[in-house]
């Protein structure tokens, strides 16, 4: 009996030693969201995977995720967990220069550490998933790849942004100026890649956003079609830059010409950018995302009551092209003056000399034909802040001069252009221009890049372009209606974004002309004056010339009275690609907007999200002729209170916009 006993003892022994090393161990670790509707799922096997079960519905099935690194080490291969830390936050983020002043942050949090120095902090929110990878070497890491999947169940209906002009044939150099395609995931072309955020519809109104933040000292995500899959994507990283030169429109650009073999290079621990899945129930919660104001770091910047954002009068767009002037309007002195008298009639905080203002390449010396000093004076005796424009590479060059030059003369701030990359070096780059900016007070603009988080980490950075805003009808026919309702739901949920509105010569469909000189956008009047509540951008140009803006002193002076940050937002009504209604409060005031596509349409604004009492509304609408002559509106005014409703009509292209101050 004893015999037996240990005959089966031993016989239990060697089953298991042979289950064991015949089979790998399969591990599963699980976070879910606050309301436990939304399950992030991380597996261990051989490799790292991650999936995400929202209701009753599979969202990500198993997709791999690693860093590789040059020694030939993988971080997410055979992973064995040292260590795993679960908490909770539940707190409220207060925002500066945002479309809220408040920012709840409620989610579980579950972080993984690796035997090797490395980990995972995975997020679970009640609106999203979101994964960060973390390095504890202490010799720092060189990265040779990411690898980064999320691969969907079904082949869903996506908005691709494809990247259409790459530079100097570097399919990673491009100004992030984008039309969104709508096709299958499985359609993905095989020329280009994607950049992000890019939204998929997930049938019965849901739809995912695909987002990165924190995007600190390390390059932007690409995505391309997960070739295995086809439907699902895979992140793509552009190499770093050992080759450089300048190049393009007035050799203004700062290309690449050659690439390491890496993508990043650290000295020292630290968290990567943190992947983001944001999961909305329809339309409207979509155009309400506040991922990235959550996730991003916080405020490096202690005393923030210097930030001012505000409305600038710009100076490109509409070609100096002021009229009924006793000088030759253009890149002078007394063009500026005539600008700066103009902010200061209407109330429009600053003015911004754009391309031309200073030398050649030599951003310390202005050209002949501008008195900096002169201006400077002026704008301060009219209470007008002055902006400089500038090209990336020649700011860089002389960065620390330039803000302590410029500051010192009472310069409120830079529009940086021409990025047009987002490589390892690039956007270290935005943070330390950032940083230096900050120390000497001084605002930002950032063009030719798209925001991922800097903003809140340091928020004299106002303004990004990275969007295919008004000044690309000055030469092109791009069918901007529909693209402007779509940028609400994508594009912004990444961050403020320069369109650059206010366009006075409005067109039709068939009446519009791409000009140079005399530019005019598509859609309505009222289109254009409805943006500034659709649109989030805490520095925000008004485009047209001053001449212009006294013609049309009526619906100016309803722009410049407009704010560019909130205390609160409401998304009312929203169909991506569509339609928008969006209402935001400063102070006791609110602002709605409203914009179409090319169809015309009704619908009802309820006005129940008011608090109590009456208000005095302005309202201008879509005239009755809008749809011949885009200049067309109505203006009204009239009593509110939040039990009523209003139904309002948009024409073709058409907006509606109105202010309701509370008596």
């Amino acid at each position: 009996m004893k015999k037996s006993i240990r005959y089966l003892t031993q016989l239990f022994v060697i089953l298991i030693a042979v289950n064991c090393y015949s089979a790998p161990k399969l591990s599963k670790y699980l976070i879910s969201s606050p309301d436990k509707q939304t399950v992030l799922q991380l597996k261990l096997g051989a490799d790292l995977q991650w999936s995400v079960i929202n209701g009753s519905d599979t969202l990500l099935t198993p997709s791999t995720i690693s860093l590789h690194l040059t020694d030939g080490s993988v971080l997410g291969i055979n992973p064995h967990i040292v260590s795993i830390k679960r908490e909770t936050g539940n707190k409220i983020l207060f925002a500066v220069n945002y479309r809220k002043k408040e920012v709840p942050d409620h989610y579980n949090q579950m972080t993984v550490t690796f035997k090797g120095d490395y980990g995972l902090i995975f997020r679970a929110y009640n609106d999203g998933v979101a994964y960060r990878f973390f390095s504890t070497k202490k010799g720092g890491i060189v990265i040779v790849d990411e690898e980064a999947n999320f691969n969907f169940k079904s082949d869903h209906k996506a908005w691709i942004p494809y990247v259409r002009d790459p530079r100097e044939g570097d399919k990673f150099q491009t100004p992030f100026e984008i039309i969104y395609d709508q096709s299958r995931i499985s359609q993905f072309r095989h020329d280009s890649l994607a950049i992000l955020p890019l939204l998929v519809d997930l049938g019965n109104q849901k739809k995912a956003l695909l987002m990165e933040t924190d995007l600190e000292d390390y390059p932007g995500m690409y995505l391309n079609l997960n070739k295995q899959t086809k439907q699902g994507f895979e992140g793509v990283f552009p190499k770093y830059p050992v080759g450089e030169r300048v190049g393009g429109y007035e050799n203004l650009n700062y290309w690449v010409s050659k690439r390491a073999d890496f993508i990043a290079k650290t000295s020292k621990p630290r968290e990567f950018p943190w992947r983001v899945v944001f999961i909305s129930k329809n339309d409207k919660e979509l155009a309400d995302n506040d991922m990235v104001q959550r996730l991003a770091a916080s405020s490096r910047i202690a005393d923030v009551s210097w930030i001012k954002p505000g409305k600038v009068a710009w100076d490109w767009w509409n070609n100096w092209n002021i009229t009924h002037v006793n000088f030759r309007a253009g890149i002078n002195t007394p063009t500026y003056k005539y600008y700066i008298d103009f902010a200061s009639e209407f109330g429009v905080e600053y003015v911004v000399l754009d391309e031309g203002w200073y030398k050649g390449h030599d951003l310390l010396t202005s050209s002949e034909e501008i008195n900096l000093n002169e201006i400077l004076n002026y704008a301060k005796s009219k209470h007008v802040g002055i902006l400089l424009w500038t090209a990336w590479h020649d700011l860089d060059i002389v960065k620390e001069q330039a803000f302590t030059k410029y500051a010192a003369i009472g310069v409120k701030g830079f529009k940086v252009d021409f990025f047009d990359r987002d490589d390892q070096k690039a956007m270290r780059s935005c943070y330390d221009l950032a940083e230096i900016a900050a120390k000497n007070k001084m605002l930002l603009d950032y063009h030719g890049m798209k925001p991922s988080g800097i903003q809140k980490t340091w928020p004299n950075v106002l303004n990004f372009e990275g969007v295919k805003g008004l000044e690309n009808v000055k030469w092109a026919r791009d069918n901007m209606p529909p693209y402007d309702v779509t940028l609400p739901f994508i594009r912004m949920m990444s961050g403020p974004m320069d369109y650059t509105p206010g366009a006075m010569r409005n067109a039709t469909k068939e009446n519009f002309q791409a000009s140079n000189s005399m530019p005019m956008s598509q859609g309505t009047r009222v289109h254009q004056m409805a943006m500034y509540m659709v649109f989030e951008a805490p520095l925000q140009m008004l485009c047209d010339n001053p001449t212009i803006y006294r013609k049309e002193a009526e619906c100016a002076r309803f722009i410049a009275k407009t704010p560019t940050i909130a205390d609160r937002t409401v998304v009312l009504e929203a169909k991506v690609s569509e339609y928008i209604v969006t209402a935001r409060s400063k102070n006791d005031t609110w602002y709605v907007g409203a914009l179409t596509n090319w169809d015309a349409r009704s619908l009802d604004v309820d006005l129940s999200f008011l608090p109590e009492g009456q208000y005095k509304t302005e309202i201008f609408s879509d005239g009755i002729n809008a749809d011949r002559d885009a200049t067309d509106y109505n203006r009204e005014e009239k009593i509110v209170t939040n039990k009523d409703k209003l139904e309002i009509h948009l024409a073709n292209g058409g907006g509606w916009a109105a202010r309701l101050e509370k008596l």
